[in-house]
């Protein structure tokens, strides 16, 4: 007798409904691409002319920098190592992203009810009306047992309150897609109403929650005679196209009106959340110049001042008020990964390098002429592999991350009373504490990167990192980690992560676009 087939089971309701808003939000996102090429065309790249032949008395052109060859076994790394294979990775990555930010950004001024058809989520004045008013996957490495043994009382209902954050379970973290690509720069919004959670992605897309959003409100918002699809209802996200770039980082000024995104497409805009305008705030002067930005920052004390550092090394102040008289300094050689400002003191100043340094400058004194001009410096660390980030804390902590597999804290609680032309010799630029964390991330993870809580609401100062492992890691002051982070149905590390400026509320964004929510 001839076997038959077997019938495929019927596709339930909440599969049609998921594999819909699929299609619907690829076409809106194709649609929404489309737009902003219609305001300024991607530039057509040119096919490369043929070598011309060696003459002595012309020029020969160069080529895109390349990364020098250097010897690894000179260098005591073995064939094959994990550490020799980082260290090509790194070498091969700065040129990669130098020479994939040379293209056409999108210029002057960006009406975002203008870019989007609303397919996936509301009108932005719609949406931010409430707010204008390496390890294995899964494998823990902090347990309860930790937080169960721990002898210090304080420390025990510190571990245990952080502990006892609950992953956002009104979704599953695979149904909150925040952007369409992998998630370089994570943002909350400043108000303690609600989580707002804004997200940017590899090709410049901002993408925007609201976790206060529950399946309820959908349900009684958008299918009140739909039983059926009301089950399983799907989140609203609202997502803009504001560069033709990686957004590289998110910071909202004081009074939460506006965010700032830096791109590698050489630009910083401010995104007006009461209008819906992106404006560009920052750009080269000359199309041909290319800044690609790593990083910003933008302190309270004077919010017309953006600071911001690139993939080539130099390192930037510029006020709107003035915006012809941008200062650019040339820092080092390599690429800044991450800057931060001290908090208090935003004349201090914090930069992480692919030249494996932590170095701290003064920006109340800058010394040398014409191009050699740079800021005080008034020390520096050097660690095994190259940094990838420094976040100073307000109470005037630094935490860094590198490629060999630490993150380590530096602690300067007087720094406030640095005079001018204050220098730190080596022995007081030593960390103040080091803790083993792996950190090799490879290139389809977004790079990890520590984050402080800007303004706890506990007085306790602490911060966040994505754990390869598929968790998030918060880690007091003093190295001491509070809680591990993590969650049934998370199928991708969520390397972004960060902290609400006041409240316990912790995101994580994947190289998958996904967001993870803890509160």
């Amino acid at each position: 007798m001839a076997p038959t087939k077997e019938e495929k089971p019927a596709m339930s309701a909440f599969e049609r409904r998921r594999l819909e808003n699929i299609a619907a939000n690829q076409a809106m996102l194709k649609d929404l691409s489309n737009s902003a090429e219609k305001i300024i065309p991607r530039a057509v790249s040119k096919p490369p002319k043929p070598a011309a032949p060696r003459k002595k008395a012309a020029p020969v052109k160069k080529e895109a920098p390349r990364p020098t060859r250097t010897s690894s076994r000179l260098a005591g790394l073995q064939a094959d190592s994990e550490t020799a294979k980082r260290k090509a990775e790194e070498e091969e990555a700065f040129v990669k992203e130098s020479v994939q930010a040379k293209k056409q950004r999108i210029a002057g001024d960006i009406n975002l009810n203008d870019v989007a058809d609303g397919k996936i989520g509301a009108k932005l004045d719609d949406f931010l009306s409430g707010v204008m008013r390496g390890a294995a996957p899964n494998l823990r490495t902090f347990t309860e047992d930790d937080v169960k043994e721990t002898t210090d009382e304080g420390l025990k209902l510190l571990r245990e309150k952080m502990s006892s954050l609950e992953l956002y379970d009104e979704y599953p973290p695979n149904s909150i897609k925040i952007t369409p690509e992998r998630i370089y720069a994570l943002g909350f919004h400043p108000t303690e109403d609600k989580p707002l959670i804004f997200a940017g992605d590899k090709i410049g897309n901002l993408g925007i929650f609201d976790a206060s959003q529950t399946g309820a409100t959908v349900k009684a918002e958008e299918n009140d005679d739909d039983d059926e699809g009301a089950e399983d209802p799907e989140p609203t996200i609202t997502a803009y196209k504001v560069h033709s770039r990686t957004i590289s980082s998110l910071v909202f000024p004081a009074d939460g009106n506006s965010v700032y995104s830096s791109s590698y497409d050489s630009s910083v805009r401010r995104l007006d959340l009461q209008k819906g305008i992106a404006v560009e705030v920052f750009a080269p002067d000359s199309s041909d110049t290319e800044l690609p930005i790593s990083c910003i920052d933008v302190p309270h004390q004077d919010p017309n001042l953006i600071f911001f550092s690139t993939l080539e090394g130099s390192f930037g102040r510029h006020d709107i008020r003035t915006p012809k008289e941008t200062e650019v300094w040339q820092l080092t050689d390599k690429k800044i990964g991450g800057f931060s400002l001290h908090p208090l003191y935003p004349y201090l100043l914090a930069t992480a390098s692919l030249d494996r340094t932590l170095k701290i400058w003064d920006l109340r004194k800058i010394t040398g002429k014409g191009e050699s001009r740079i800021p005080h410096l008034i020390g520096e660390h050097e660690s095994r592999l190259s940094v990838s980030h420094a976040s100073f804390s307000a109470t005037g902590n630094i935490a860094t991350t590198s490629y060999d597999d630490t993150i380590k804290i530096y602690s300067y609680p007087d720094a406030g009373s640095w005079k001018v032309g204050h220098e730190l010799d080596s022995e007081l630029m030593e960390p103040t504490t080091t803790i083993r964390h792996n950190n090799q991330t490879g290139r389809w993870v977004t790079i990890l990167k520590p984050q402080w809580q800007e303004k706890p609401a506990d007085g306790i100062s602490k911060f966040v990192i994505g754990n390869m492992g598929r968790f998030v890691d918060v880690f007091a002051s003093d190295g001491q980690q509070l809680a591990q982070l993590g969650g049934e149905g998370i199928s991708a590390v969520p390397a972004v992560a960060q902290f609400h400026p006041s409240q316990n509320w912790i995101a994580g964004g994947t190289a998958r676009g996904k967001l993870c929510f803890w509160r």
